[in-house]
């Protein structure tokens, strides 16, 4: 059976909203720079919009940024994402996202499955599969890769993007305190 090569899981720091809407620009950054997969420069640009009214608020303001990029800022940001199911070093929350899916036990037949479809992938896109994991199943994953590999790369952009939006909304709801900051 194949395993990811991957750090140590780590339970993520919780912090209140209240806290959030304290921090100086560096611990705003500290806490929230890997919202979006090694791209802190989205927690430095919201973090003059201080103070959040909500997660959802917060989330929202990300997003903003995320969507004025440029095309080379977006392909950079979806590019910064892991492959599903590779043994490469990632950020903790993709460790801890794969992981709950199985993608760190994956048998020897579906590691070569992943790494043909994450291939053909790259090869069509330039820019790695991404796919909001806590939503599906290793199997759903799967049929997502062969669904999406019939994309057009505009199309295929526009989803990963709307993928990593949905990462990054649970990864604020997994570091926000959800009961102080009124979420359900």
């Amino acid at each position: 059976m194949e395993r990811l090569d991957i750090q140590p899981i780590l339970k993520p720091m919780i912090y209140a909203l209240t806290q959030i809407n304290r921090m100086d620009r560096s611990q705003f950054i500290q806490a929230l720079g890997e919202i979006f997969e090694h791209t802190p420069t989205i927690a430095d640009r919201v973090w003059h919009q201080r103070p959040f009214m909500s997660i959802e608020e917060l989330h929202q303001q990300m997003m903003v940024v995320v969507m004025g990029f440029e095309y080379e800022q977006k392909l950079a940001l979806v590019r910064a994402h892991p492959d599903l199911g590779s043994k490469v070093k990632m950020a903790v929350a993709s460790v801890q996202e794969q992981a709950g899916v199985g993608l760190d036990r994956l048998s020897a037949s579906e590691f070569v499955r992943f790494q043909q479809l994450n291939q053909s992938y790259t090869e069509k896109f330039d820019f790695p599969f991404i796919i909001a994991v806590k939503n599906h199943t290793k199997s759903s994953i799967l049929e997502a890769f062969d669904l999406r590999l019939q994309n057009s790369a505009e199309v295929e952009l526009e989803a990963a993007i709307e993928e990593i939006s949905q990462i990054a909304r649970f990864r604020l709801l997994a570091i926000v305190d959800r009961v102080e900051s009124h979420i359900p």
